[in-house]
């Protein structure tokens, strides 16, 4: 029997998980390591500081859904690997493989500039956006400006996005947005970037939701520091701030970067070829945000990084899960989708409105790019959200 150990339990690694034991059958030992019993539906915690959602309505236990499907479930801390041993090493105990699946998601920087841990909120955990409902009960009783945007070297600038026009339909639904000045600050080189070199339209459209909105905006910006009371820009602009919510970089877990022997890079991410197996470790593999993405364009005066989301981290789940079985056959043809081929599927809310965004490749060149506004209610991406927290609740990891 061969024996699978996924590191990491949301989109990547819970589709692996149950996709290498749908596929490999009685064949197949599959052993997922989380230090959290729970999955998360990570793109709704946008909504978390606004009342729309409770962390409970976006996430449930995964470890009762692995075990009905055959997937064993390891509740611990995974601290390293030993790639000689072919051991993972955990806070219990140690645990064999004959392949490693590494899909540990992002750890966040915090330290990327002074005062950003202590000053600026972050929505991308269920702590910093249930710090955030209460941060802004206690700022409408005293308004003032608001910066929302990312820093140097960010890559998830769609969530930063979806965070400023709920913030600024928040405002007006409190009867207070005449009363502070919203800025969005981003190292884009232009609006809509997106770590993906744009969309046809999408600079266009975003202007004009800053003018509608009537939203300042600052470009090609880093942070250089964050007070209590202003965000200092690395053009020296210092752009006062009642509430500040910053997207920070991610960079490799722990667990990667204590393991010398997964050769890492020096951002923490994991060198693979196409088919998502490590450059030179033939057992070892990843998925989602964990995968080392070289970006086909140079970003401008300010350094920033491509987005790594739900959809690619899904879609690399299913690759790595179809290639591992495929090599325990003895088969040698393994399946390849380099990272910028996967297509782009993305629906960007916009306070209840959205905008969908589709793309044949998720980098350039495509075939065909295009961003579709909703203007009247956000209904797609509340059919996503419910459609794929139904999937995931009944294992059907096959399902796109």
């Amino acid at each position: 029997m061969t024996t699978t150990v996924v590191v990491g339990g949301n989109f990547a690694g819970m589709t692996a998980a149950l996709e290498i034991k749908r596929k490999g059958k009685d064949k197949h030992k599959v052993i997922m390591i989380d230090k959290s019993p729970l999955f998360l539906f990570i793109p709704s915690l946008i909504w978390v500081p606004f009342n729309r959602r409770e962390i409970k309505d976006i996430s449930f236990r995964k470890d009762e859904i692995l075990h009905k499907k055959g997937v064993e479930f390891l509740l611990a801390e995974a601290l390293r690997v030993d790639t000689e041993r072919q051991v993972v090493v955990t806070d219990k105990e140690e645990v064999s493989y004959n392949h490693l699946v590494i899909a540990t998601g992002p750890k966040v920087k915090y330290d990327v500039a002074p005062g950003v841990q202590e000053y600026a909120h972050y929505v991308g955990t269920p702590n910093g956006a249930m710090k955030i409902r209460t941060a802004l009960e206690e700022f409408k009783k005293n308004p003032g400006p608001i910066v929302i945007g990312a820093t140097q070297n960010a890559g998830c600038m769609g969530a930063a996005y979806e965070f400023l026009f709920n913030i600024e339909k928040w405002l007006r639904e409190q009867n207070i947005r005449k009363k502070v000045d919203l800025y969005w600050i981003t190292p884009e080189t232009f609006l809509g970037h997106f770590g993906i070199d744009g969309m046809t339209g999408g600079e266009t459209m975003l202007k004009s939701f800053m003018k509608m909105f009537n939203i300042h905006f600052r470009t090609e910006v880093g942070v250089k520091e964050v007070q209590e009371d202003k965000v200092i820009l690395t053009s020296d602009e210092e752009l006062p701030s009642s509430f500040t919510m910053l997207m920070p970089p991610f960079i490799g877990v722990d667990f990667v970067k204590n393991s010398p022997g997964l050769e890492a890079t020096a951002a923490g991410y994991i060198p693979v070829t196409d088919d998502y197996r490590h450059v030179t470790l033939p057992n070892v593999w990843a998925a989602g945000i964990a995968v080392d993405v070289k970006l086909p364009f140079t970003p401008g005066k300010v350094p920033f990084s491509g987005p790594k989301t739900g959809y690619p981290s899904d879609e690399t789940g299913k690759i790595v899960a179809e290639n591992i079985i495929r090599v325990s056959k003895g088969e040698t043809e393994l399946k390849k989708k380099a990272w910028g081929k996967i297509p782009g599927v993305c629906i960007m809310d916009a306070g209840k409105k959205e905008v969908i965004i589709l793309s044949d490749k998720l980098f350039k060149p495509r075939n065909f790019a295009i961003m579709i506004p909703n203007i009247f209610y956000d209904v797609f991406k509340v059919i996503f959200e419910k459609y794929f927290l139904w999937k995931t609740r009944k294992g059907y990891s096959y399902l796109p």
